[in-house]
This record gives structure tokens, sequence and C-alpha cells, in this order.
């Protein structure tokens, strides 16, 4: 019998999870293969072409309207159904965004993620620092979905800009530049702000005035009232993924291609550049990167030796 102490508790909650969960915008584990030893576990997912960070980075030409519609409505269906199935995903960015070539869009890399019913409290260093939460950075440690659904805003806006929308240097610097963006928050718009953990030690500084309408201009009314949404600052008040969906955004023109109509770009798969959003602190992610290639000649081996 195989030992689960030597599984990192990572690993287990997203195999846990992956074999949980099905839908056509959340990528689907096909097999868990273990190798000599539990050194060596490998998730076996299905083939997606290309992921989001990738395609920013290369592509000619922005998205246009139609494409940002079309990949937002995917998110934010896949987003209603994890929180329905009671699970938070905790990292939602570009570069866990894949694509496949029919255009579906699949929320991938589960090794964050948490059941909303958890008891125990929630790390807030997660969340990629770019797509992290207002409440995550002051300290809350009763993270909720609503998480899940500022880091969408985040990609929304990434997605119209063809850049990222709120690139942080630092926590302080990433609460500044929310700051500049939406205004300073208060605790008559976000009850109990006063007694998070960081305010304790900082103070947040004074900008009344929310500037979605400049930094998106050519952005409907009902775009607007979307992303406005996608980022109060109370987690109480923010969307929730259904609201999302029906939003009027997506069913005003430019109406949401088709996702067979989505670009593809066979010589940009597989290219993807260091983003200094990448952040956790301590380097994770370029170990992350370095693990992954060893993941694909561990997992050619594999193969072949089942072919043999």
């Amino acid at each position: 019998m195989l030992g689960m102490e030597s599984i990192p508790i990572s690993s287990l909650r997203e195999i846990t999870l992956l074999l949980s969960i099905k839908h056509p915008n959340v990528v689907h584990l096909r097999e868990v293969v273990v190798g000599r030893s539990l050194d060596s576990i490998f998730l076996v997912m299905e083939y997606c072409e290309q992921d989001m960070a990738s395609l920013l980075d290369n592509m000619p030409n922005p998205f246009t309207e139609s494409q940002v519609k079309c990949i937002m409505l995917q998110i934010f269906k896949g987003l209603r159904y994890l929180h329905e199935n009671f699970i938070i995903h905790r990292d939602l960015k570009v570069s866990n965004l894949l694509m496949n070539d029919k255009g579906l869009v699949k929320i991938a890399d589960f090794g964050l993620s948490r059941p909303t019913h958890s008891h125990n409290p929630m790390t807030p260093c997660v969340v990629t620092l770019w797509y992290r939460a207002p409440e995550i950075l002051l300290g809350d440690k009763n993270q909720t979905k609503a998480v899940d659904i500022w880091s969408a805003g985040c990609i929304m806006g990434e997605l119209l800009l063809h850049k990222p929308l709120l690139p942080g240097k630092t926590e302080v610097h990433q609460l500044e530049l929310i700051i500049d963006l939406l205004g300073t928050p208060n605790d008559q718009i976000w009850p109990n702000l006063s007694k998070l953990p960081a305010l304790e030690k900082i103070s947040l500084k004074k900008q009344p005035y929310n500037n979605l309408r400049h930094t998106f201009p050519w952005l409907s009314d009902a775009g607007l009232r979307l992303l406005n949404f996608l980022f109060m600052y109370d987690p109480s008040k923010r969307a929730r993924a259904r609201e999302c969906c029906q939003s009027s955004y997506f069913r005003e023109h430019p109406l949401p291609c088709e996702p067979d109509m989505m670009p593809s770009f066979p010589q940009h798969r597989l290219k993807r550049k260091n983003s200094p959003g990448e952040y956790d602190g301590k380097g994770a992610n370029q170990a992350q990167d370095q693990a992954s290639g060893l993941f694909d000649a561990a997992f050619d081996r594999i193969v072949k030796k089942r072919r043999a």
C-alpha cells in the first residue's frame, strides 16, 4: 500500500479536487501516474494547446472585445461551477488559464485551492500578487469565493488593455495601485475594514476617485458596471460568478464570439515569458518551472515504457 504521508499535502489536495470536478471550462484530470517511489507522482491532464499568458505575450494584435467577452464568459462559467461545488481556486491568473484548439478556456492549477467549508484559517500568502484581492493584502484569513472574483476582474482588465492592470512590485505598492484605480476604501463602504491586521502597521493613501472610466474610456456602461461589481472592496458585496454570467455586458454588441472562432497561434505554443507578477516571495515559480521540465522528461519515459 502506498504511504500517503510521503505525498505533499498540496499534491493530495489538487488530486482530490481534480478527481471530483468535471466541467468544459475546468481542466480535466485523466490519470494519476505514480513512479517507482512516491516522490514521482504525475498528473496526466487533457491536452490544451495554449495558455493565456503565452498568447498575451506573443500574439501580434490584442484580443478584440468580442473575443475578450468569449474568454471572460467561459471563465465565469468555470468559476460558477467551482463555487457552486464549494471550491475556491485562490490562484486565478492568465498563466493558469489554458485554451484548446476549439477555443475552450480551461481553469487550471488547483494546488492552492480550498473547499469553502474549511474551518482552518487560510494563509494570506496566496494568489499571485497582481491578481490578489485587497482583503488578502490586508491580512484577512477568512477568504471567500470573492477572492476569485477579484482575480477575474484583474484578468478582464488585462485582456482589455493587453497588459497587466495592477502590476504591483510589493504588497504595499499593490495596494497603492488598487487605490489609484478605485479610490480609498473606508468602513462605510467596507464594514470592519479598520480591524484588518495590516492596517495596524500601514495607512492607506488618500485618493477619492474611481478611475475605471478613465482607464477604460471605450468601455460601455454595462462593461464598467461589471468591472465595478468585480472590484467591490467589500467581499460580501462583490459579484457572484452566476451574476457575472448573466451580465448585460455579454448581451450587448459586440456579442461574445463562439469559442471555435477564437484565434490560434501554433508558432507561439509553449513560449512563456517570465513575469515579475509571478510573485511568491521565495522564487517558488522558478522552481515550479524547473519541476515542470522534469515532469515532461519523466512522463515521456513513462509513456515509452508503456508502449514498449
